[in-house]
């Protein structure tokens, strides 16, 4: 298995082919962003798309952003648009992205990172912590979770 950044890909269609396959309406958002060339508008000039790759096979993804779906916050990077594909679940393989994305936000000086979700239980199999609920984009609660970075 390998991490990449879509956007350092020689091979993004591929990869823009394999988010198109998720059954997931963020996924499809996702791709929408993608393929007319929004998300650095949505989520920040320095949003990284992390795929976890097996062959031409995606496994996960998920990004490293400054913004995510909670608006006005000055909280950041936000880790978001996760996704790991069902075969693949239930072996963790979104904590190697966790993990990358970890590494790569400490690169730039950062301590912590951050997760909406509304999800209960899964985070904190990585090592998150719930840290408040905050409204989202489309003004619904979302539960923040932050990641401290070792250092």
């Amino acid at each position: 298995m390998k991490i990449i950044n879509y956007f350092e890909s020689v091979r993004r269609e591929h990869w823009l082919e394999e988010i198109k396959k998720c059954d997931w309406a963020a996924g499809a958002f996702l791709y929408e962003l993608l393929t007319e060339g929004r998300l650095f508008e949505m989520a920040g000039e320095d949003t990284q798309l992390l795929l976890l790759t097996n062959g031409d096979e995606l496994i996960s993804f998920c990004t490293l952003a400054e913004r995510d779906d909670i608006p006005d916050c000055t909280l950041t990077p936000w880790v978001g648009f996760v996704y790991t594909f069902p075969r693949h679940r239930g072996h963790h393989r979104f904590g190697l992205l966790l993990e990358e994305a970890g590494r790569r936000a400490k690169e730039k000086g950062r301590q912590e990172i951050y997760i909406s979700t509304d999800h209960i239980g899964l985070y904190e199999k990585y090592g998150c912590k719930f840290l408040t609920e905050m409204k989202d984009m489309h003004g619904g609660m979302s539960r923040v979770y932050v990641k401290r970075l070792e250092l």
